[in-house]
Parts: C-alpha cells; structure tokens; sequence
C-alpha cells in the first residue's frame, strides 16, 4: 500500500526535485503535489494476491536469469545491498501509445502519477549545472541513430497477422500458437492479437510466467504492435543493451516497451551522453536502471544532476563515473539520501563534508545503503576490533566499498585471518585497507600459504604489502618462482578447503 499525502502549493519552481506528480484540476487553481512512498518494499502488504490467486513478490524476480559474467577472482564480488528506508523516487511521467494516454505504473505498486510530457531533445548538451552554459555532446556520439536498421520497413506485420514461425522456422497454424500458451490463457484473456508480440518476446528467453508477470505489473505493454516493439527493442541492442539483458529489461520495467525511439529513447540516451558516460557503457546503465526512462529528462533527471554538483558538490567531470558506478543515482529522492547520510557520518565518526563528497565520488552506493542495517552494523564492527573513529574514517575515505562488504562472509573471517594466521595487527588495516577488499580465498591464503611452503615467509607479522602486487610481480619478487607453479599451487588450495567444507556439511 502506498501512502499518499497532499499539499496544496502555488507555484513549482525549475529547481525544485523529483516531485512525483503534478495535477492541475483547471487553469489557475492550485495545484497539488503528490508524494508517494512507493519505493520502499518494507511497507508494502507482504499478502498481496493477484486477481488470480497468485503472491504478489515485493521485489523483482531474477531467478531464472543467466549468470553475469564473473568479476576477477582478486576482487572481493560479495557486497551487502542495503536498501533505504527514506529512498523516494522522481517523477513519472505519462506516455503515449498508438495515440492514447497511459500512466507508468512502477513495480507491483498502483500508485498514479502524472508527470509532463516528454518531448524529444533538440540540443546537444545538458543545461549548465552551475553557470548556465551547457556541455556539449560530440555530434559522432549523437550519431546512434543512424546506426539503427530500418525497422519496420523490412519487418512484415502482415506475416505475422497470418501465421507464426517457430524458432526451428516452421510454419505454425493459429491453433498450435495457442497450444504454446495455454498457461497464460488459462491464467489471463489472451488476446489472439498478442500472439505475433508475444512469439517475438520469447526469442529474448521470455517464458509463459513471464508474459503473466508483465501482465501483472503493466497490462497495456503486452498490447503493444509487434513492429513498434520490434523497433524500440532494436533501438535499445544498437545503443548497447545486451540480448540477454532485454528480459530483464522488460520484467523490471515492461512498459519500455510503449517508449518511443524519437520522444523518449533517444533523448534520454543523449541526455546519458551529455554527462560525460562513452558509448560503450550505455547499455550497462540502461540495463542496470530501465526505470530511467519514465522520468522527464527536463522536469526530474537534470534537476537530479544540478543537484549533485550544486549542493552535494561532486566534479562535472566526475558525473559521468559517479552514474556509472550507480545509475540508481539518477532516479532517487538525492536530496534525502545526502543529506541523511551526510549528517550521520559528521556525528558518527566526525567526517568533514568534504569528506563524505571523496566517499560518494569514490562509491556512490553510500547514497543507498540503508544507515541502522547497513552503515552502522559496520561501523560498530571496525570500533569491536580496535578501531579509533580516525582510523575508521581513513579507512573510509580509502575504501569506501568497506561499507557494502558482508560482514559474516567477509569482513570477520577477514580480520580473523590477520590476526590468528598472518600475526598482524588492527592498525596495519588503517595503512593497507585493500586488504579488506581483496578475496580471502583467492587471493589472501594462497600467497601467504605459498610463500610458507617455500620458506619464504618473512619472519614475524606478514606484511599486507604483499598482497596488494599482481600474480607476476609477486612470484618474481617475492617468491622466486614462476606464475604458473603458484597457480597450480593455488588451485590445489581451493580444491583442499572445498573438500573440507563439503565433510564439514555432510
């Protein structure tokens, strides 16, 4: 259930952030902001059902999604995400389909909001951020556009009005499409008219209970023309998006698919451009935040970036880094989430301003991770270990990452192996705070391991310095020998303990 309140207001001025919507009930009477909650899953009704029966999930069903690409074995991958509780979201606008008016509908959530129309971005660049003038986008970079096929002229609706293909190319009847769905009809009205968008979903991995989530969620998209979501879909693989990405995509965000190339996708591509963010990594953050597109370029995102420069102080030539570390940046209540942790880390541990500012260049994150489950259980743990809040807070601006990693499954068996194996102590983390970032498994164990067995070890506590080199200098000055021996040693290693831990749960 989302919580609503009204306040009546005047006026709305250019710099005001991220209010969901504005609904004006005739020319010159007030107008009223609506503020919605809807971004937090806490406070959601845990029993919601479906007008089928089904749970309602309070957030998005990755389950059966392909495996990302692994990170490298050096780098600690498993992180904590701790979600706010004072994280609200931006505006969300209306959008046009075939000529008629819809409302974004975000998640399992009903909340209506109604935003400004959007409209596509005849300029090049984003409104100055702090003097009025603007940053200009190389014209090459705009160029997406006309590395996009011709769509709908070599795609035939007719073909599909009148028979269906399989993936193996065989022609199918009407009857045998509808054998394929039989779940979803049983579950929803299934339009034959959605057959041809639907047989084309599914060549992005999309299954029966995903039409049936999407239905769920947003209805109209799966009344969308085959062609026109042909076209949108293309649009977004030519700009970067991955093809195994686009079911998440449209699970997380179906209503992506009744976004027009020319007055919402490609201005907001421009607008990611404009801050700074290459070509390459705009699928990524596309595919991170498909939500980015439901809100106003004009009314929510710039509004969002001025913000950033203007009053948390980031670096216009950092934006384009900050959103790639975290794209959710752009569609949350900023304001809040700043000001929040800003004041938290000041009492906390002392932290300067300008010292918060270095952390959330470093690691935008921050801005989300929840302050009583994420922020302070990790605080309280470096304080039990012997940490001073100076210490803390060098470490901090260091590394701020320190701050996501598990506790359980990182930092205590982490410190327990510094002091019990490595003989080292609590201060050496303030000079060497990688160490707490590095793979425990991977990396940690077996270079001091190695090193023991070729009597190599330097005498009393070992250094963390030694941990932080690549494989090659460190075998080449440390111990002596090739990367391929202490490879095989390594994998040797993690073989031993697996074992172990497999007798240990039989």
């Amino acid at each position: 259930m989302s919580l609503l309140c009204l306040h009546s207001v005047f006026s709305f001025p250019a710099t005001t952030l991220h209010s969901h919507s504005l609904v004006q009930t005739r020319p010159y009477t007030p107008r009223f902001v609506v503020l919605s909650t809807h971004s937090n899953a806490k406070i959601l009704k845990t029993n919601r059902k479906s007008r089928y029966g089904q749970t309602l999930s309070l957030y998005d069903d990755d389950s059966e999604e392909e495996g990302e690409d692994d990170d490298d074995d050096d780098d600690e991958g498993k992180e904590d995400d701790w979600l706010a509780d004072d994280d609200d979201f931006a505006e969300i606008e209306e959008y046009d389909v075939n000529g008629r008016k819809y409302r974004s509908q975000k998640g399992v959530n009903k909340s209506k909001s109604k935003g400004s129309q959007r409209s596509p971005v005849k300029g090049c660049g984003v409104g100055s951020f702090r003097s009025g003038r603007s940053l200009q986008v190389a014209q090459e970079q705009l160029d997406i556009r006309n590395r996009r096929n011709t769509i709908k002229n070599s795609f035939d609706d007719t073909y599909y009005n009148s028979k269906d293909v399989d993936q193996r190319g065989k022609v199918m009847t009407r009857n045998a499409t509808e054998n394929r769905y039989q779940r979803l009809s049983e579950e929803i009205e299934l339009d034959e008219k959605w057959l041809p968008l639907l047989d084309y979903l599914s060549t992005f991995g999309l299954k029966e209970s995903h039409f049936i989530q999407m239905y769920e969620r947003h209805m109209p998209s799966l009344q969308i023309n085959v062609c026109s979501a042909r076209e949108r879909l293309e649009y977004l693989l030519s700009v970067g998006v991955k093809h195994r990405d686009v079911r998440r995509i449209l699970l997380r965000q179906p209503q992506i698919l009744e976004y027009t190339v020319e007055n919402n996708l490609e201005s907001h591509v421009a607008f990611l451009i404009s801050l700074g963010i290459p070509n390459s990594k705009i699928g990524q953050i596309i595919a991170a935040t498909p939500s980015l597109f439901s809100y106003s370029v004009e009314n929510s995102l710039k509004p969002t970036v001025r913000y950033l420069v203007e009053e948390v102080g980031i670096n216009e030539k950092s934006l384009g880094k900050v959103v790639q570390l975290s794209p959710q940046v752009l569609v949350q209540r900023i304001d809040i989430s700043w000001n929040t942790r800003c004041i938290f880390l000041s009492k906390e541990l002392g932290a300067p301003r300008d010292d918060v500012v270095k952390m959330v260049t470093k690691h935008p994150q921050l801005l989300h991770y929840s302050i009583d489950d994420g922020l302070l259980p990790r605080i309280n743990f470096l304080r039990s270990i012997g940490m001073r809040n100076a210490d803390i807070l060098k470490v901090l601006r260091s590394l701020t990452q320190v701050l996501s990693l598990s506790l359980e499954d990182n930092l205590k068996p982490k410190y327990t192996y510094l002091i019990n194996e490595l003989h080292n102590e609590v201060q050496s983390l303030t000079k060497y705070p990688m160490y707490l970032s590095l793979s425990l498994d991977q990396r940690i164990r077996p270079r001091h391991r190695f090193l023991v067995s070729l009597k190599k070890a330097p005498k009393g506590p070992f250094p963390l310095s030694l941990f932080i080199p690549t494989d090659e200098c460190f075998c080449q000055k440390w111990a002596g020998t090739t990367v391929d021996k202490y490879l095989a040693f390594r994998q040797k290693l993690l073989l031993k303990d697996f074992a172990k831990k497999y007798e240990r749960r039989g």
